[in-house]
């Protein structure tokens, strides 16, 4: 454990009453907790079980981080756009499909009475490959007998040295420094030549990730989908990480999680400004006023623990990570239809792009069938670029890219939603902080590396599931016991 210097009580108090302009609160928590998404909440929860008073600080207006789920206009959410109709059911604006094996999020969902129903796949899928369209009902789409073949060798290939990679210590294979020195794309390119192959390896890391494999180190490539159970785990819609949605969405797990802690625990518009801590207890100022406690636990992105003072200043290996493992850009875009014209000509709704704008489209009707709806995904360079016109334009090329693909009957929805979650200033990007070519290496050991009393939370500390809503779970979980591990010492 680092070395902290003592402030005396009073001083540290004026302090901060001078840095934030508000009272003091005393005496009110054990611990404090910095973000109201799942792994806030659930490590709340733990302690709260454990009889400790828990505190949880929120910037947003709402609990959930990334997972939004929103009924009728969007004007409350940042960054999200609604055109046309406004939808009657609930609309998942974030994370919203659960996987047989995300077992955490399964439980937490029978816990709260909610149901759960299978995305609809049935059907022909359709496969964009660089202008070119063809259509499928495998898990593979249909290619060449050449590219088949590579495309095969590629996820064998890919299937085995992610076996290699240790969950809890990565950065520990014995090739870790040959896989974290070169990127995604690096490894494309020297593995891969035909350029359907190539594409449809852009295509799934623009959806999974937000980015371009040019982004991400092939080490933490590797850790990510060895955290899922592998490509097609991570891919797939039937026993996949896509086979379920949850009725009413997903940010009622939240509101669930936020509903079992005791009156006034939970604070929303409450950025977090400056977090100091002592030998003895820690202090977070918030815009919501100054909060004391035994411990803290920060359950945002790195990318947004970077915006916050801290006194004593982190090592420099953490407040480096921090800089460097941004967030992805994906813009989330749902189209209503007044009916599934796309069922009816025998498609499942699916498409992939290996190059763009859309990288991937699915079917998004609810479970009552009332509001059909695809949901389509721009990610990467892709959703940079198209973050620069206005919602219109965006929902126009959507539309665009819907016909060219499944057909004409794409061109007359009744209603439009988006969310840029790059846009977001609460998550500056979606769905996951990725980490380039040299970084995970030396950088991810401290990402769950408590620093005093400081404790780590977040998906992107997960060991399973990283990046999915079941890692968030997981992740809160471990903090809490880290948690309770340092306060049962003393």
């Amino acid at each position: 454990m680092r070395n902290f210097p003592v402030h005396a009580d009073n001083s540290l108090r004026t302090r901060h009453s001078q840095i934030s302009g508000m009272s003091f609160v005393m005496g009110e928590q054990d611990v404090t907790i910095v973000g109201a998404g799942l792994a806030g909440l659930m490590a709340a929860r733990v302690l709260d079980s454990a009889g400790l008073r828990v505190r949880v600080l929120e910037a947003r207006e709402r609990v959930g981080g990334r997972t939004c789920t929103i009924t009728g206009d969007v004007d409350n959410e940042p960054a999200a756009n609604q055109l046309g109709v406004p939808t009657k059911t609930p609309v998942d604006l974030g994370g919203q499909w659960v996987g047989p094996t995300q077992h955490r999020v399964l439980k937490l969902i029978n816990e709260f009475g909610l149901l759960t129903f299978q995305t609809f796949h049935t059907g022909r899928k359709c496969l964009d490959d660089r202008g070119r369209l063809s259509h499928y009902r495998s898990s593979i789409p249909r290619v060449s007998p050449l590219a088949l073949l590579e495309l095969h060798g590629a996820l064998n290939h890919l299937d085995r040295l992610r076996q290699q990679v240790p969950l809890a210590t990565p950065w520990a294979e014995d090739r870790a420094r040959m896989f974290d020195g070169v990127s995604l794309e690096a490894w494309k390119r020297r593995n891969l030549h035909n350029p359907t192959v190539r594409g449809l390896i852009d295509a799934l890391t623009r959806v999974v990730f937000g980015t371009e494999p040019s982004e991400i180190s092939l080490l933490y490539f590797l850790f990510y989908i060895q955290s899922g159970g592998g490509l097609l785990a991570l891919t797939e819609i039937p026993e996949g990480a896509q086979e379920q949605r949850v009725v009413g969405g997903t940010q009622q797990l939240a509101q669930g999680l936020a509903a079992q802690l005791p009156e006034g625990s939970v604070v929303v518009g409450a950025p977090v400004q400056a977090i100091d801590q002592t030998a003895e207890r820690v202090v977070v100022t918030s815009t919501a006023g100054v909060h004391e406690a035994r411990a803290c636990i920060v359950a945002v992105p790195p990318a947004l623990t970077a915006r916050i003072a801290f006194d004593p200043s982190l090592p420099a290996v953490r407040a480096q990570l921090n800089q460097r493992m941004p967030q992805g850009s994906l813009i989330k875009c749902i189209i209503t239809y007044s009916r599934a014209w796309w069922r009816e000509a025998g498609f499942s709704g699916e498409v992939v792009s290996t190059h763009g704008p859309l990288c991937f489209v699915c079917d998004n009707t609810d479970d009552s069938g009332q509001t059909p709806a695809l949901v389509a995904f721009i990610g990467g360079d892709a959703a940079r670029e198209f973050a620069a016109v206005g919602a219109q334009a965006r929902r126009d090329m959507v539309v665009q890219e819907l016909v060219r693909c499944l057909g004409p009957q794409a061109a007359d929805p009744n209603g439009y939603i988006e969310k840029n979650w790059s846009a977001d200033p609460w998550a500056q990007g979606c769905p996951v902080g990725v980490m380039g070519a040299g970084n995970f290496r030396h950088f991810a050991p401290a990402l769950r590396q408590p620093v005093g009393r400081l404790f780590w939370a977040g998906t992107e500390t997960a060991m399973q599931w990283c990046g999915y809503m079941e890692g968030a779970l997981e992740s809160g979980e471990r903090a809490a016991t880290e948690v309770l591990a340092l306060l049962q010492r003393q």
